[in-house]
């Protein structure tokens, strides 16, 4: 690397974070986005698992620009016995249309899973000897989803134990 690449990157709010304790953050007054519990409880998860691999986007203030959830769940009493209440931060610089702009972006840059390759992560954790209540649990999905997801990548669902009882037609 040289040393003008090196300059950059230490300009990049990455290049300095920071860890702070939660009680000292404030949540933005405007964030659109909402998750939900079970999504939440994901989250949770994947920090006990993985350990903090994003931090929260803050202002030199400590209101929160991106990472609202990230905070919330910080308040979880397995993520505070890893990390003692203290949430990794960076700082960045932006006037309040901007520090919007910028919730907004990051909320929305996230995207949305496609079914198909979801099908195809799911069927190869399954193929791989994942069993099925892992995958529900880790990937926080419901028993059908993930029997959907296999079903249309080609994988044997669980279920297919032969036929369930219908209605039969007669004659009199």
């Amino acid at each position: 690397m040289n040393a003008l690449t090196s300059k950059r990157l230490e300009k990049q709010p990455v290049s300095t974070v920071r860890w702070i304790h939660r009680d000292e953050l404030q949540p933005n007054d405007y964030n659109p986005n909402k998750v939900m519990p079970p999504e939440l409880e994901l989250l949770v998860l994947s920090i006990i698992e993985d350990g903090w691999t994003q931090p929260i986007v803050c202002l030199s203030d400590l209101t929160i620009v991106d990472g609202f959830h990230r905070y919330t769940v910080s308040a979880d009493p397995r993520i505070i016995a890893q990390t003692n209440g203290y949430v990794p931060v960076v700082i960045i610089t932006a006037d309040p249309i901007h520090r919007k702009m910028s919730t907004i972006r990051h909320n929305r840059a996230r995207g949305q899973h496609g079914i198909l390759p979801m099908s195809d992560i799911v069927r190869s954790m399954y193929e791989s000897g994942v069993s099925k209540d892992d995958i529900i649990r880790r990937l926080g999905m419901e028993d059908e989803e993930v029997d959907r997801l296999l079903a249309s990548s080609g994988a044997p669902t669980t279920h297919g134990a032969g036929f369930g009882k219908s209605w039969t037609p007669t004659r009199d």
